[in-house]
């Protein structure tokens, strides 16, 4: 393809509220409007990007003549794509129905919920973003898209001795009011505030190998951060996924498919990518075997595939992003209780409180909100500041029982500067070894 260009016009609005410790922290509305411009001439790119709407021709123009100034002898073909449809996603209970001071009084009920016995102090926040997308390009796409998100979350610290534990709890969704219908918020604070004050008295863990079951959360973080953005084309391009090179490779346990699904109605849910791609679903990992990546209209061009996992902030350039991405849910029944029987002697792990991954070297290392003794299939002691690491492939490998509890978390995933929002879930996992230790 030697010619092309394309253009998104956003528009939008959104608000905030922090409540610190009972007082009102921020409180705002804000609107935005932009563009963003791609021209592709010669094998480059040529990129605008702008607030304002006034002359987007010479936008155009501008970004042609970019491409054309750095266009090499390398030709850049796009992979045809299933052009989206535009579409409204649907809400029960618009946020604009509610006012500013009713989303402070909703806030204050969450926040006031955390504040158990022994917690020292607490913060909760309300967002909502509501954002318009027009996608239009010189293949003759012209589609629009109207989507609304609403999230909360809130953090619980308690506080003896010199030593600090907290809880956090957080929910949101590509939907409006409806979230705090769908989910007992205060009660979820009030975990937050338990699980800090439970924390001051857990132990820390003794170091070392050990079964390991993992929550869907952290289940769900370890497939985004280990697995998610290994196949991302754009980093398998760039030299750095240890998944590169190994379509229809085993990389994993045949208990293990992985799936990444935009369409779904998850906080990550989108109809349509940001270069005018039919949401839908890529199944990555089947029963163990590497299937595809993640892809833009370029990156698939260069490797095969389907496009439909092209992201941007905004008005920001689009890269290869994740949307909602899960490891499926098993087919023999398996139950928690069950899955801590068969473990009998180990670790169970949930949550997440961040970490790190390198995809070029596939080694992680994730910090669990929580953990438990298991001794005898049964939970026992409280565990406090504890991590789990080790190689990707070795506990993809090492995944031995899958369940059929699957479940959703979400949250922004950062990328090349840019934050979009995800999900990610998980069943429970009994994972045969792995490293557990204190996150320091």
């Amino acid at each position: 393809m030697d010619e092309f260009h394309d253009q998104r016009i956003i528009r939008g609005k959104s608000t905030r509220v922090v409540l610190d410790n009972g007082e009102l922290d921020e409180i705002s509305e804000s609107f935005f409007l932009g563009a963003a411009v791609r021209a592709l001439s010669g094998g480059s790119w040529g990129f605008v990007q702008t607030e304002s709407l006034d002359d987007l021709a010479k936008d155009l123009k501008t970004a042609k003549r970019a491409a054309r100034r750095i266009a090499g002898a390398e030709r850049l073909d796009l992979a045809q794509s299933l052009p989206g449809k535009s579409a409204k996603v649907p809400v029960k209970k618009d946020p604009g129905d509610l006012s500013l001071e009713e989303k402070v009084d909703l806030l204050r009920e969450i926040e006031d919920a955390a504040k158990v016995e022994g917690v020292s102090s607490t913060q909760a926040v309300y967002n909502e973003v509501l954002v318009k997308t027009n996608y239009t390009s010189s293949d003759g796409r012209d589609i629009e898209g109207e989507t609304t998100r609403v999230g909360f979350y809130v953090t619980a610290v308690a506080s003896r001795s010199g030593v600090y534990q907290a809880g956090m709890e957080s929910r949101a969704g590509t939907c409006g009011l409806e979230l705090f219908d769908d989910v007992d918020a205060p009660a979820l604070a009030r975990r937050a505030g338990e699980t800090a004050v439970a924390l001051l008295e857990a132990k820390a863990p003794k170091g070392g190998s050990y079964p390991v079951v993992v929550d869907q959360e952290l289940g769900g973080v370890f497939v985004h951060e280990a697995v998610g953005h290994a196949v991302e084309a754009d980093i398998v391009l760039e030299g750095g996924s240890i998944l590169e090179g190994k379509i229809g490779d085993v990389i994993g346990s045949e208990l293990v498919t992985v799936k990444d699904d935009p369409s779904l109605p998850l906080y990550g849910h989108y109809p349509f990518d940001d270069e005018g791609s039919a949401s839908g679903e890529t199944i990555l990992v089947e029963n163990g075997i590497l299937r595809s990546y993640l892809h833009s209209r370029e990156t698939a061009g260069r490797l095969g595939g389907n496009p439909r996992n092209a992201r941007a902030q905004g008005s920001a350039r689009p890269v290869v992003r994740m949307s909602n991405t899960y490891i499926a849910p098993g087919k023999e029944g398996w139950k928690l209780p069950e899955i801590l029987e068969e473990m009998k002697d180990g670790v169970y792990l949930l949550g997440s409180r961040g970490g790190q991954v390198s995809t070029a070297e596939g080694v992680f290392q994730f910090n669990a909100k929580r953990g438990y003794l298991v001794e005898g299939g049964e939970m026992t002691s409280l565990l406090r500041d504890v991590s789990l690491s080790g190689h990707i492939l070795e506990i993809l490998e090492r995944v031995k029982v899958v369940g059929d509890d699957l479940s959703f978390n979400s949250g922004r995933c950062g990328k090349s500067g840019q934050l979009v929002p995800v999900s990610d879930g998980s069943p429970h996992l009994l994972i045969e070894e792995a490293t557990v230790g204190g996150s320091g």
